[in-house]
């Protein structure tokens, strides 16, 4: 998992970024439909031509990008894409990176295409192949939107995965079930794209072989591959999957481990569980024609709900843009808030000086006043003399009233 502090003071060990592994498995440990198979080989032929066509021959002088070598494998789950990457780096003998998603994504802006950049440099390094597995996640296609940081960030990413892509070298191979999410820049960066289509009868039944040891699996009489092959058109993956669940049950049948065998009713009831786990997978909310076929659903009468939910959604990401905004701006305004403070008390001290100034002086001013009234009265000056008095009294009290006001 990525580590935020380790990223920003140390940053990250290309190491961390992939998992190498060994190729043990080859292409005689997965059973493909036919074309499948033929655009494997053809994609195989390209990588041991590569020197012949590109240094040799001279093309390699003409187009100084593009030089490496990517496959897209395009495909349901469980039609044996994983394991085709790991057949190609064995046929290769050289080791294949598996690109670690939650290593390779940072909190920290730019950092996620520095580790795709030394990801692609460690695979040259080591002369391996380069596996992402998933690679809808990090291939996605570029937003037209740039409201949020999150969405700068993902095409920034794709951008330096293009880039890479242009001048790695060697051997890439994307796997993904959902092709139709790729950014279309990567169409023409890819040089092949294969299609793993899900197996026929003949291959399922060669499938549903493979899975058991020849010589320890202990089979019921009355066990048929073909039967249950025509029966259930699952994936490789599925399959596995009912071989396993048909030998937990027939090891926990009641008697001696030297009498259990697995039969034919333990494979049709795996297989019936895993048919049952995909439906439960498939719950929606958009009701039961969505459990079967939920993209169907969302074109449908549901489309509504689906816009609904995704407008939503949108609303969100854009508060959690805004809130982040905000936050990266605390420290600055709290800055000012901090200086505005340290100022302040110089500046109550003034005020208060001033206000004490003015007061003084509208009390000398007032007293004046008062001497003057009395002066006039004292004069006899009879009318003026008692118009200047009431005057003057009402001027005394507002003044004073107004200093008292400025004392407090």
């Amino acid at each position: 998992m990525a580590n935020p502090f380790r990223d920003l003071f140390m940053g990250t060990n290309a190491r961390t970024l992939v998992e190498a592994l060994v190729p043990r498995r080859t292409f005689a440990d997965v059973v493909l439909p036919p074309e499948t198979r033929r655009s494997l080989e053809h994609a195989l032929a390209q990588i041991r031509n590569h020197d012949l066509i590109f240094r040799r021959w001279g093309l390699g002088e003409r187009h100084d990008a593009g030089l490496g070598l990517a496959f897209n494998f395009a495909g349901p789950p469980g039609t044996g894409k994983t394991i085709c990457a790991e057949a190609i780096a064995h046929a290769l003998g050289r080791r294949l990176l598996v690109v670690r998603y939650a290593e390779l994504e940072s909190q920290w802006a730019g950092a996620t295409g520095k580790n795709v950049s030394a990801v692609f440099r460690s695979a040259a390094e080591q002369e391996a192949v380069l596996f992402f597995d998933e690679a809808d996640a990090i291939a996605a296609r570029r937003s037209v939107t740039m409201d949020g940081g999150y969405q700068r960030e993902a095409n920034l990413v794709v951008n330096v995965l293009l880039r890479e892509l242009d001048e790695f070298p060697g051997v890439v191979v994307f796997a993904t079930n959902l092709a139709a999410n790729f950014d279309p820049a990567f169409e023409r960066r890819i040089r092949n794209h294969i299609l793993f289509a899900m197996p026929g009868a003949e291959e399922r039944e060669r499938i549903w072989r493979v899975q058991l040891h020849g010589e320890k699996t202990p089979l019921g009489e009355d066990v048929d591959f073909r039967a249950l092959a025509e029966l259930y058109p699952a994936s490789g993956g599925d399959i596995k999957n009912a071989v396993l669940k048909a030998a937990q049950m027939a090891a926990s049948e009641p008697v001696p481990d030297d009498q259990k065998r697995i039969r034919q009713h333990h494979f049709d009831e795996g297989m019936r569980q895993v048919q049952s786990a995909r439906s439960v997978m498939g719950q929606s909310l958009f009701g039961d024609a969505a459990a079967a076929d939920p993209w169907a659903a969302l074109a449908g009468g549901a489309g509504s709900v689906a816009d609904e939910v995704r407008d939503e959604m949108s609303a969100l990401a854009a508060r959690v843009v805004e809130v982040e905004d905000a936050l990266a701006a605390l420290p600055e305004r709290l800055g000012r808030v901090e200086g505005t403070l340290g100022v302040l008390p110089d500046r109550v001290g003034r005020l208060e000086a001033s206000q004490a100034e003015a007061s003084a002086a509208l009390v000398g001013r007032a007293a004046e006043l008062e001497a003057a009234t009395r002066a006039a009265v004292e004069a006899g000056r009879g009318r003026e003399g008692l118009a200047l008095g009431l005057a003057a009294a009402a001027l005394l009290a507002a003044v004073a009233a107004l200093a008292a006001a400025l004392l407090v």
